[in-house]
């Protein structure tokens, strides 16, 4: 099921359990998991996207083998707010990706995540090649934190 707002998203998580950040790109899939107590963002890898099946695929062996508890996917909004072709693209992969999987989904504003992520792995002296390699799973990671952060705060209200 798709929850436009995070809180309903909180609701409907069990009270602990890992959840995954998606950084979905036209190329790849980067991918950030949670601990279980949902506090720390760890990126943990980049599926190369092929087709959606076999993304999906991909996507739900991580969370069988993880045992996630819920899907948070960076949603890419325009500077001023509004959703252009790449929006719409990560709200059509969500709704095929419901039709594969009873796990909770929710969108993250994912403005300047990969600018932010860039930006760390530059701090780190991480070469071209490397960056490159990783770039999309520590944008995954940057989503997630945010929404993780958030959903820590809904909690202690």
């Amino acid at each position: 099921m798709i929850f436009e707002e995070i809180t309903d998203f909180a609701a409907a998580l069990p009270a602990a359990g890992a959840v995954a950040g998606l950084d979905l790109g036209t190329k790849t899939l980067g991918v950030a998991v949670s601990d279980g107590l949902r506090q720390v963002a760890t990126p943990l890898t980049v599926i190369r996207r092929k087709k959606f099946t076999l993304d999906a695929q991909a996507l739900l062996k991580i969370a069988a083998d993880r045992g996630l508890v819920g899907l948070v996917l960076g949603l890419p909004r325009n500077m001023d707010g509004t959703e252009g072709p790449r929006a719409q693209s990560t709200r059509a992969f969500a709704r095929n990706l419901t039709g594969l999987t009873d796990l909770p989904l929710t969108y993250w504003d994912e403005r300047l995540s990969t600018v932010a992520a860039e930006r760390a792995l530059l701090e780190a002296d991480t070469s071209r090649r490397r960056r490159a390699e990783v770039i999309d799973q520590v944008a995954a990671g940057y989503i997630l934190q945010g929404a993780l952060d958030r959903l820590r705060f809904i909690q202690a209200g």
